[in-house]
C-alpha cells in the first residue's frame, strides 16, 4: 500500500462549471460528478489533494503559438462575431465553441497537468492524477476535437526536464494525434495510442504484451497515461465495447511497471459512466477495491436506477479477427525492433522550473471583482473537501 503522500490528486471545482453550449457532447460537469464520487468512497483521505494553479499565458506558450494563446485569452462570446477570420484560422467554431470563461477553463486543466508533472519531477509523489486533463487533440496553432490547450504536451515538456525518455499511452477511443504530432521528430517521447481506426475496431485495451515490449525496449523514466473514457460501451460518441473493468485493467497493468506515473482524463460523453470509470481507476491507483453500491453523494440521482459502480461491456460483435490482431501485433513488434534501444540524451544543464510571476495583493484594484479561484486561496471550500482532520488541513495548506 502506498503512503498517502505518494499519490497527488488535482482538482478545481471551477473546471466543471463551464458550459460548451446546447447539444454539445462535452460536459465538463462530469468532472464534478467524478470528484464527488471519489469523495463518497473516501478516497481523498488516502491522497494529497491539490487545487492546481491557473497556468499563465507564458506557460501555455511553451508549446502553443503566442498569437493563438493571446486570442484565446481575449475572445469571448460577446466579441466573437468581430473575429470571423481568426475563428477560422484557429479552428474555433462548432466543435470548439467560444464560451464564457473559456480561457480560465484552459488555464485550470492545463495547470493541473503541469503541476502534476512538477511533483513527479521532484519525487514528491509516485503517481499524479488530473482527471480534468487529457485534451490530446489541440495543436500548436489551433483547437481541435473539443480541445483548446494540449495539457499533455505541456506536462510532457515539464517531465523532459528531468527524464531522458517519456512514454505516452492513450486509451481514448480517438487517436492522440496532437501529442503524437508535437513529438514526432524526437526520440525522447514515444506515443502509443489505442483507438478506433477507419471502419475497423482497434482493441481499446491493447495487447498487454505489446506495451510490455515497448517499456522493455524504450526504457522510459516516466509514463503519461491518458484514460479517455469514450472507449467504454454506451458512450454517446465512442463506438467501442469496453466494460469499466476492462478499461481499468489498462491502468492496473501500466501501474505495475512501478515507474513515475501521470494519469489524466480525456474523452467521455456519457457523463455518469465517465464518473464511474475514473472513480474506479482512482481506486486502482490506490490499490483499493471499491464496493459496487454507490454511496450517497450530491449526484446520486444520476446513477439510478441500479446505483451501481460497475457497468457491463456492450453486446456488439467483435469484428477484430485473431489474424488481424496478430498482424497488428507483428507490425508493432517489428517497428520496435527497428528503433534505437533506449536512446540516450546528450548531457546538458537541466532547465529550471518555469518562473511564475508574483502579484502584490495590496496593489490590486479593490473595485475589481475577485474571481472564485482567488477567493479560494483564503478560505476552505466546504463543497470539495470533507472531514477536516489534521491530514486534510495539511492538504489545504498545500493549495
Amino acid at each position: 500500500m502506498r503512503s498517502k503522500d505518494r499519490i497527488s490528486y488535482f482538482y478545481d471545482g471551477d473546471v466543471g462549471s463551464v458550459y460548451f453550449g446546447p447539444n454539445h457532447p462535452m460536459k465538463p460537469h462530469r468532472l464534478c460528478m467524478t470528484h464527488h464520487l471519489v469523495l463518497s468512497y473516501h478516497l481523498h483521505n488516502r491522497m494529497e489533494i491539490y487545487r492546481p494553479h491557473k497556468a499563465y499565458p507564458t506557460e501555455l506558450a511553451q508549446f502553443h503559438s503566442e498569437d493563438y494563446v493571446e486570442f484565446l485569452h481575449r475572445i469571448s462570446p460577446d466579441t466573437q462575431l468581430l473575429f470571423a477570420g481568426e475563428l477560422a484560422r484557429y479552428n474555433l467554431g462548432e466543435d470548439c465553441p467560444v464560451f464564457e470563461n473559456l480561457f480560465e477553463f484552459c488555464q485550470i486543466y492545463a495547470g493541473g497537468t503541469i503541476d502534476a508533472a512538477r511533483r513527479l519531477n521532484h519525487q514528491l509523489c509516485d503517481i499524479a492524477i488530473n482527471w480534468a486533463g487529457g485534451l490530446h487533440h489541440a495543436k500548436k496553432c489551433g483547437a481541435s476535437g473539443f480541445c483548446y490547450i494540449n495539457d499533455l504536451v505541456l506536462g510532457i515538456l515539464e517531465l523532459l526536464k528531468y527524464h531522458a525518455r517519456v512514454l505516452y499511452i492513450d486509451i481514448d477511443v480517438h487517436h492522440g494525434d496532437g501529442v503524437e504530432e508535437a513529438f514526432y521528430f524526437t526520440d525522447r517521447v514515444m506515443t502509443v495510442s489505442f483507438h478506433k481506426f477507419g471502419d475497423m475496431f482497434f482493441p481499446g485495451t491493447g495487447d498487454v504484451k505489446i506495451i510490455s515490449k515497448v517499456v522493455e525496449t524504450y526504457q522510459p523514466g516516466v509514463i503519461v497515461l491518458q484514460c479517455g473514457a469514450d472507449s467504454l460501451a454506451g458512450d454517446r460518441l465512442g463506438c467501442f465495447n469496453l466494460s469499466i473493468d476492462g478499461h481499468a485493467e489498462c491502468v492496473r497493468f501500466v501501474k505495475k511497471f512501478n515507474l513515475p506515473l501521470l494519469v489524466t482524463g480525456g474523452g467521455g460523453y456519457t457523463k455518469e459512466n465517465v464518473a464511474r470509470c475514473w472513480t474506479v481507476e482512482t481506486g486502482v491507483l490506490l490499490d483499493s477495491e471499491l464496493p459496487n453500491e454507490i454511496p450517497e453523494n450530491e449526484y446520486i440521482k444520476y446513477f439510478g436506477p441500479e446505483y451501481s459502480l460497475k457497468i457491463p461491456g456492450g453486446h456488439m460483435e467483435n469484428l477484430n479477427s485473431k489474424s488481424y490482431l496478430s498482424t497488428i501485433k507483428m507490425q508493432v513488434l517489428e517497428n520496435l525492433r527497428c528503433i534505437q534501444h533506449a536512446p540516450s540524451v546528450q548531457m546538458q544543464e537541466v532547465p529550471p522550473d518555469f518562473y511564475i510571476p508574483d502579484f502584490d495583493e495590496d496593489e490590486q484594484n479593490p473595485d475589481e471583482r475577485m474571481d472564485q479561484h482567488t477567493q479560494d486561496k483564503h478560505i476552505q471550500r466546504d463543497d470539495e473537501y470533507y472531514e477536516g482532520d489534521n491530514d486534510n488541513d495539511q492538504n489545504m495548506d498545500a493549495l
